[in-house]
């Protein structure tokens, strides 16, 4: 499945020769230059008319089964794509991918001249919107919203029924459910952190996901919400989210979370229904925090959760286990102390 089409614009097709000569790969022998590539995907959600890459050895068997029409693939042996896929061949694999994104996809942005409220938004019975509201094109918003004053809603925006959008809040590439509160200054929908060596120095990857937030989610003064690298980041129904708060792309949260202030979570985390992050608790990437599980505040987790234990510390662990270690350590000193050590 490709970049959804309410957010981002579907460019010229390119066939693969121009692929090629565009990132300076080579073709292996078999690829039919003519192909047809119409987007970009991940290695699991492109289809035969798109490109995708693979620059970890740990997505090998990810490969091995794509629907990709083609691959960019490291110069040396990385893994075996379908016959059906072919292979470029380039030093970088994801720089490759984010000039063949550059080249046929394009965030759709704020339509320039046009009014406050695009004339081709959709808004329901009884939203009401505060002065200096910004509607974009083909943005829905339904009925009993309400829209403080300077909040911006970017083009293709759906915003569900009785929902609240705080003071400058700034909403684009998502679908916001019913019920939801947004306070102010929060920011949903934009670029995730995503950066790969180019040609001339360190360049941005291009995030052609969404955001999606369910029923009953709120969302604290100041949080920022990354849409999704490929597929999207998802806040789960009646997840409670405190001021200030960072989640990055592709993070998939459950429902009945908790979230205190300053919380971190890094890209493609996934967590379970009912989870609890103390403030300040940071999370890295790639994780996956079962259901029920509870990070202390100021936790650095840097391993998998099983479901309903509780962690803390940094590097996060059993509760139990860090604070025995926590009290050894209190002892040793104050033995050493008392020696004069």
């Amino acid at each position: 499945m490709g970049p959804d089409p309410r957010f981002y614009e579907t460019l010229a097709p390119a066939t693969l020769e121009e692929l090629a000569r565009l990132t300076n790969a080579s073709m292996e022998v078999g690829a039919e230059p003519t192909l047809v590539i119409q987007g970009v995907g991940s290695l699991t959600g492109a289809d035969a008319s798109s490109v995708t890459y693979l620059s970890d050895r740990r997505h090998a068997q990810a490969l091995s089964s794509t629907s990709a029409g083609a691959c960019f693939l490291m110069e040396a042996e990385v893994g075996k794509p379908p016959r059906s896929c072919a292979i470029l061949r380039v030093a970088s694999p994801q720089a490759a991918y984010v000039l063949a994104a550059e080249r046929l996809h394009r965030p759709i942005r704020h339509e320039s001249g046009a009014p406050a409220v695009h004339p081709s938004a959709e808004l329901e019975e009884g939203v009401v919107l505060g002065p200096g509201v910004t509607v974009g094109q083909g943005a829905k918003i339904g009925a009993g919203a309400y829209l403080a004053p300077g909040a911006v809603v970017g083009p293709g925006v759906a915003i569900g029924r009785d929902s609240y959008v705080g003071a400058n809040a700034i909403i684009g590439f998502a679908l916001v459910g019913d019920r939801v509160r947004i306070h102010a200054g929060v920011v949903i929908g934009e670029a995730g952190f995503g950066a790969t060596a180019g040609p001339r120095g360190v360049i941005d990857v291009p995030q052609l996901g969404r955001v999606i937030i369910q029923d009953g989610v709120t969302i604290g003064s100041n949080s920022c919400i990354d849409r999704g690298a490929h597929g999207d980041t998802i806040i789960g129904e009646n997840t409670k989210i405190d001021n200030l708060v960072q989640i990055g792309h592709s993070v998939v949260l459950g429902r009945n979370c908790l979230l205190a202030s300053f919380t971190g979570i890094s890209g493609s985390v996934v967590v379970g229904d009912g989870c609890q992050f103390g403030g300040r608790a940071g999370i890295a990437d790639h994780l996956t925090i079962g259901a029920g599980a509870r990070i202390a505040a100021s936790g650095g987790l840097m391993r998998d959760v099983p479901p309903g234990e509780t962690w803390g510390g940094t590097p996060a662990r059993p509760i139990r286990q860090w604070m025995r270690e926590t009290a050894w350590l209190s002892k040793m000193a104050a033995a050493r102390k008392e020696t004069g050590a």
